[in-house]
Parts: structure tokens; sequence; C-alpha cells
């Protein structure tokens, strides 16, 4: 990572996907070129994708195995095609054991698979009026935390519901991470309590970039999600908010950013031993 250095420009998507995936594949690469176009060298999709369906049983129908994949194919394809850095939020990927993983893809830009990610924490909540989400009854949890080394510096990977567990991304920057991405499918109603704060936070404890495409409107089901992608500078600042509508966000990342912050708050090297706490 010898250009750890250098500015790049970042481009989160947000998208309102449907129950369609070759529309949503469509939709998303449309995005992906607008942003490569506009001098993008990282482009980031949500979780979810190519695919927001209701329900375990057209979820499973509905899944791929990573070799027959319809979205990594165009995706690898894209990413090659725009000579991109390309993060493809996430998949609903079959796996050799029938389950299904919610998985990221980071591809290079000649089109190869970097980095794979399986979402760890799964989002399994009651909401008020009745909204329900019961994720571990339809995927298997990942186990591993994974980063993967970009031309500007060292990218951590989670998903969504990861963000409510601060302990993994200050794994992550201590890992050598200078941004983390959180691609998600927040719901409404705990995006409109919580999106902001906790990405904020969470830049601010690692001193990274936070890089949070997000999926927005309504979807199959009558599931509504918050939208407002985001990026988050180290200091915990917003640099830009999409929002509510479908589009994508674009800023200028220096990555010195994360050095200077991190010289002011030097919160990752300061760990001290304590006891657990006593019930």
């Amino acid at each position: 990572m010898a250009g750890a250095s250098m500015p790049f420009i970042a481009a989160c998507l947000q998208v309102n996907a449907g129950n369609d995936m070759a529309a949503n594949i469509d939709t998303a690469s449309r995005l992906a070129r607008k942003a490569a176009a506009q001098g993008a060298s990282l482009v980031l999709m949500p979780e979810n994708v190519s695919m927001m369906e209701w329900g375990r049983a057209l979820t499973m129908a509905k899944a791929m195995p990573e070799e027959t994949h319809a979205a990594l194919k165009a995706f690898r394809a894209l990413a090659g095609e725009l000579k991109i850095w390309l993060h493809c939020g996430s998949l609903s990927v079959r796996r050799d054991d029938g389950k299904l993983a919610n998985r990221t893809y980071v591809i290079n830009p000649s089109g190869d698979v970097a980095a794979t990610y399986d979402k760890i924490h799964m989002f399994d909540v009651s909401l008020d009026g009745g909204e329900r989400y019961n994720e571990s009854g339809t995927f298997e949890p990942g186990t591993k935390a994974v980063t993967v080394d970009l031309p500007w510096g060292r990218l951590g990977l989670t998903i969504c519901y990861d963000l409510r567990f601060p302990h993994l991304f200050r794994q992550l920057a201590q890992a050598g991470c200078h941004f983390l991405t959180v691609p998600s499918a927040f719901t409404r109603a705990t995006g409109q309590a919580h999106w902001h704060v906790l990405l904020r936070a969470r830049a601010i404890e690692t001193g990274c970039f936070v890089f949070a495409p997000a999926q927005t409107g309504t979807h199959a089901g009558g599931r509504k999600t918050y939208g407002h992608a985001l990026i988050v500078n180290p200091w915990g600042g917003v640099v830009v908010d999409r929002g509510e509508e479908p589009g994508l966000i674009l800023a200028n990342v220096d990555p010195a950013e994360v050095a200077k912050a991190r010289a002011k708050i030097p919160s990752l090297g300061l760990n001290r031993p304590f006891s657990p706490a006593l019930s």
C-alpha cells in the first residue's frame, strides 16, 4: 500500500431494488457507469443490490450459487469494463451445503474477485407495529472478519446490522484499515433513529472513512428502507448524504485525513486490560 496517501474519488450507490434481478443489475450497472464517468475509482453498492425479495421461501428460491450468479458475473464484467474497484454490496449466495450467505464481493479493475465477506451479525429483531425480521432463518452467519488492500489503503468489510457491533469495527481499524464500508438495507424506523449517529460514531471511534451505500424506498412485501447513503470522514463529519432518492454520491477522499484524525485522538493504540464486569 505504498500509495496509501493518494487522494481518489469514491462513489456510493443508492437504489430501490425490487424482486426482478435483471432489472436490479441494470439499475446498479447504470449508476456505476455514471459514477465512473464522473471520475470514481471506487464504486460501492448497497446490501441486497441484486434482489430485495420478501420471505424465506422466495429468497431461497431466487438465490444462486457463486459459480453461476448472474449479478456476480455482470459486476465482474462491469469492473473490468470500467477499470474500477467495485464493491458489490451484498448478494444472496447459495453455498455448497444448500444454505445461503449474505455475501460481499470486492472486484478489482481486471474483473477478478479480490475479497469476499459473509455478514456476521444476523438481523433478528421485532420492531413496533409488528415489523419483524429473522435473517438467521434464511442465512448462515459468517465467522471471519475480512480486509482487502486497495491502491489507496486498506478497506474493512461489514454489512448493515454489523454496524451495531462496534468491536468489529475497532478490530478492523486495528488491523490496518483506513476505510470501512457498511452496505445496508436499513429499515426506515431504525434508520430514522440511529443511522447517522451510528455511522458517525464508527468513523470517530476508528479514525476511518466510512462508506455507506444504501437501499431506499418501498420494496417487495411492503418493506421500507431508509436511504441516506453516506460518506463520513475520519473526524465523524458527514461529507455527503444522498437523502431518500435513488442515485449516487461522490466524494474526494484523502487518506491522509486518517493519520491526522488518529494523531489527535490516538485511542486505537491505548487499549487497557480489565476484568470482566461482575453480575
